[in-house]
């Protein structure tokens, strides 16, 4: 299936990086990596650059050096992400809770709130162990409460595309259709 669309994004964001922002398990990985190709934009997922630059699992930087630091090293490298060229840009769950680094996002990209009920995150995150943020007595009323006190600061993204269940390319054409009526072309 294919999606008609300029063979890159600049017309639909004015050439700004098109940053995913969610909770876990909204998709953001996965629909960036389908935008990206369907764009043909390079794609980047902040926890994957994240790990590459401190030798380390995202897991392994929560338990040895804790949130407050992993959020400090966040910061850097979405900063040097979204200072270069277009891109997709996954960013992680509590990347857009950061302050400094929501600013960095909303002064240097377009952002796109991949939003999804609490039963849909929690079927697409109770799959894959490793989300430290999960690792509680309670994991699926850790996942509800992260939604609620998020889901406001979430919805000052510049666009907002539901992640529903079904495959990912419905999300990558809502996506691109905000993106058109966002940004009209110039013809």
């Amino acid at each position: 299936m294919t999606i008609e669309t300029e063979t890159s994004a600049g017309p639909l964001a004015n050439g700004k990086t098109i940053a995913l922002v969610g909770l876990m398990g909204a998709g953001k990985s996965s629909v960036g990596r389908r935008l990206a190709d369907t764009l043909k934009l390079p794609f980047h997922d902040s926890d994957d650059e994240i790990e590459k630059a401190a030798g380390l699992s995202v897991s392994d930087i929560f338990s040895l050096h804790g949130e407050e630091e992993f959020r400090r090293v966040e910061q850097r490298v979405i900063e040097r992400l979204i200072t270069g060229k277009q891109q997709v840009l996954a960013t992680g769950g509590g990347a857009f809770m950061n302050d400094q680094t929501r600013a960095l996002l909303k002064e240097h990209a377009v952002t796109i709130w991949l939003s999804a009920d609490l039963e849909t995150l929690w079927r697409r995150v109770s799959r894959r162990d490793g989300r430290p943020l999960l690792k509680t007595e309670n994991p699926k009323d850790r996942l509800r409460n992260l939604l609620e006190t998020r889901k406001a600061t979430y919805a000052t993204a510049d666009i907002v595309v539901e992640s529903r269940d079904g495959p990912h390319m419905n999300a990558v054409r809502d996506i691109i259709s905000a993106l058109k009526e966002k940004f009209p072309s110039n013809d």
